[in-house]
């Protein structure tokens, strides 16, 4: 409002005092007379000012037109000129309009429409860098898989839309399921650019799926300084690398190297069970029974699994049975309530003839958390105990029906595996096989119901086991 107020007072002020310098001009006596061709004009004071006025508005508007008859010259010579750059600028505004419409279209998945928006861009600005992307990605969106090839190519000519070709053409071949070129691509991909993550986690896999632990181990360590994976994650992965060329150095007859790779990797996870049960037997074969026995206990009390046991078994194996349930108390002291550890010990006295006791180390799992394996044993318990065939087959009965219990399970796809391996054989990811449960367990269709007829109730808890076959045991034995 006040700003106002000033501009009006300004604009009346002005034309007040024009007002007054052309009254005063007026009132003063002369002027001029001048003469061109014969002809006498007489000027007044007042008209001599607008004529001097006229003229000077004449010689600067004459000036402004020989320099734009200058400018139109150049620009017609091809100069840069403050024509040219106008259209250039004109230009530009219509080549970037394009550009964010396509980019808009691309968003909203409408690809034949960004391939046309990215044409009229690349023929306004002349910037391959910018259009030849959004053209490739327009391409692959409408399934143009041949020109989006070509476009990404011509990104490969030039030093800062290299690294971009590169990864478009190798996500083409790994959609195509070309792993020899797509690790070609990604080993160059990652030497321009070693601290991108997309390309390390692809590399790793394809060196993984390649079975190139050595160039995994390389790329692994770039991650790690990259400071996209932390450092306990990175042990583990290490580990799982190191054991896996301890795999390929055993197959190919060399047992030295193969030890003391399976050593390291258990020094660098020693929770790993198959690089613990890997160096373990490398320890056994050098006669180092102290140093197996300390690495599968170890493994054991992080997490218990048969394949340890085996392998602890491995250490003495001619030992007896009462000696070696004796020396497996020292692994399975720590942990007393796993259900691994009361399958063990059920096993080893099993084989060890003492039934009575290999029944009380699983009277309570087979209630609490029936699998196949604890029922079979407990089948072969009462096989051993002199029990009637008609409840023998009813533990092997259960156990057809019973989830299967801890398996080799892919985190990534859910696949179980028969064996550990360092990438899953379903989606080839990489260090996701952990021991587990399955997620869902599936029974024989239709036998869980049929099973109280055919073998009759179930026991309600394990004291009612224990007294239960406590009391068959003498008739069976007495038969």
């Amino acid at each position: 409002m006040l700003w106002s107020l000033i501009k009006i007072t300004a604009f009346i002020l002005s034309v007040t005092a024009l007002t007054y310098g052309a009254t005063m001009l007026y009132d003063v006596d002369g002027g001029a007379t001048i003469t061109v061709a014969g002809i006498e004009f007489t000027l007044t004071t007042l008209e001599m000012v607008f004529m001097f006025v006229a003229l000077i508005v004449a010689v600067w508007l004459g000036l402004r037109l020989l320099a734009l008859l200058v400018a139109t010259f150049h620009f017609l010579n091809g100069d840069e000129t403050a024509i040219s750059r106008y259209f250039d600028r004109n230009r530009e505004r219509k080549g970037y309009e394009a550009l964010s419409e396509g980019m808009m279209a691309l968003a909203s998945g409408e690809g034949h429409l960004a391939m046309t928006k990215a044409a009229r861009a690349e023929k306004y600005l002349g910037q391959p860098q910018l259009t030849n992307l959004l053209t490739a990605q327009a391409a692959e969106m409408t399934g143009d898989r041949r020109k989006a090839e070509m476009t990404y190519k011509k990104l490969l000519a030039d030093d800062r839309t290299r690294f971009v070709g590169i990864r478009g053409i190798l996500k083409q071949k790994l959609a195509d399921g070309d792993t020899e070129t797509a690790l070609k691509l990604a080993q160059k991909a990652f030497a321009l650019k070693p601290k991108h993550v997309e390309t390390q986690d692809v590399l790793l896999q394809l060196q993984a799926e390649k079975a190139d632990w050595k160039g995994a181990r390389q790329t692994l360590g770039a991650k790690l300084k990259s400071g996209s994976l932390p450092r306990d994650v990175h042990k583990r992965r290490d580990a799982v690398l190191a054991l896996s060329e301890a795999r390929d150095i055993l197959d190919e007859g060399n047992t030295i190297e193969a030890r003391e790779a399976a050593i390291e990797a258990n020094k660098l996870s020693p929770d790993l069970i198959p690089a613990a049960v890997m160096a373990a037997r490398g320890y056994i074969a050098q006669g180092s029974n102290r140093y197996a026995t300390r690495v599968l206990t170890k493994a054991w009390n992080v997490h218990p699994h048969p394949d340890l046991a085996a392998a602890f078994a491995e250490i003495v194996p001619d030992e007896t049975p009462e000696a070696r349930l004796k020396r497996f108390k020292s692994l399975t002291k720590s942990t007393p309530d796993d259900p691994e550890t009361r399958m063990l010990m059920a096993e080893l006295h099993i084989a060890a003839e003492d039934f009575p006791a290999a029944r009380r180390d699983i009277a309570e799992l087979v209630v609490t958390d029936p699998t196949a394996r604890s029922l079979t044993l407990m089948a072969a318990i009462e096989r051993g105990a002199g029990v009637d065939d008609f409840t023998v087959r009813g533990w092997l009965t259960r156990a057809l029906s019973a989830p299967r219990g801890p398996q080799w399970i892919c985190e990534n796809c859910q696949h179980i595996h028969a064996s550990w391996g360092p990438t899953c054989q379903n989606c080839g990811a990489f260090d996701t096989l952990s021991w587990k449960r399955p997620p869902a367990d599936s029974p024989m269709p239709g036998g869980a119901e049929m099973l109280p007829l055919i073998i009759g109730p179930e026991p309600a808890t394990a004291e009612d086991l224990l007294i239960s076959d406590a009391e068959t045991v003498p008739e069976a034995t007495e038969k």
